[in-house]
């Protein structure tokens, strides 16, 4: 390691820690408050703000394995939260909808934290968004993550 680069290389790294562990809080936050796991509540607010759709288009929506769905869908089902209804003309598609406690969870459910990031992105000038996104670019090249697909921001 050149010794110019040592402090601020620190100062990235514990910068990268803080951002993992306030990713790990916000899922912690809305278990604790609401009950729910990070991938439960995304399918909550899917469905609320796109309505009834299959588990195989909630899985390509949420960049999610179709098995892992099936398991959260389950879990919303015997919370309640969640239905499947067949989906008329096609009895082997089921219809995953939210339920009446389903939509009044998703109505009081805070926004994640990507949700913050992103507002507070756009107040910035597009300049300095455009150095952020170089910059992390740059650093999820140099941890060389594969195997990691691109998840579709939230609405």
């Amino acid at each position: 390691m050149k010794p110019e680069n040592e402090a601020v290389i620190h100062e990235l790294v514990k910068s990268v820690r803080k951002l993992v562990r306030a990713v790990y809080l916000d899922a912690q936050q809305m278990s604790k408050h609401f009950g729910l796991t990070g991938p439960q509540s995304a399918v909550l607010r899917l469905l609320f703000s796109q309505g009834a759709m299959s588990s195989a288009e909630i899985s390509r929506q949420l960049y999610v394995t179709p098995s892992n769905v099936t398991g959260i869908i389950d879990r919303l089902e015997k919370k309640g939260l969640v239905e499947r209804n067949r989906k008329d003309g096609d009895r082997r598609v089921a219809l995953i909808t939210l339920t009446e406690a389903g939509r009044q969870l998703s109505r009081t459910l805070p926004d994640p934290i990507e949700k913050k990031f992103i507002s507070q992105l756009a107040d910035l000038e597009p300049e300095h968004v455009q150095l952020l996104a170089v910059a992390m670019k740059q650093i999820l090249n140099l941890i060389d993550i594969k195997g990691i697909e691109e998840v579709p921001l939230g609405d």
